[in-house]
């Protein structure tokens, strides 16, 4: 490549990068909108003491553990005698 032509070369980029710039604002004008959205109100670490009638020591506990049986086996499979 000779002198000129990289000259000619950086002549066009520059040129094809203006014109460029210049096409995309003419097309894709930037919208001045003003958008609103909605304000949140910040949560508290505050809960209100939960309804006597359902909270109270006689409710069912679900994590309660639950024994069936009256075997204290730790290892029901081993050694059973059982035919």
């Amino acid at each position: 490549m000779k002198q000129k032509d990289i000259v000619i070369l950086a002549a066009v980029v520059v040129a094809s990068i203006v014109l460029s710039i210049l096409a995309s604002n003419a097309i894709f004008k930037p919208s001045t909108r003003s958008e609103k959205v909605e304000v949140v109100e910040p949560i508290s670490a505050d809960f209100p003491t939960p309804d006597p009638r359902f909270f109270n020591k006689r409710s069912v506990d679900p994590t309660q553990q639950i024994q069936i049986g009256g075997t204290t086996n730790n290892d029901p499979f081993k050694g059973s005698t059982t035919p």
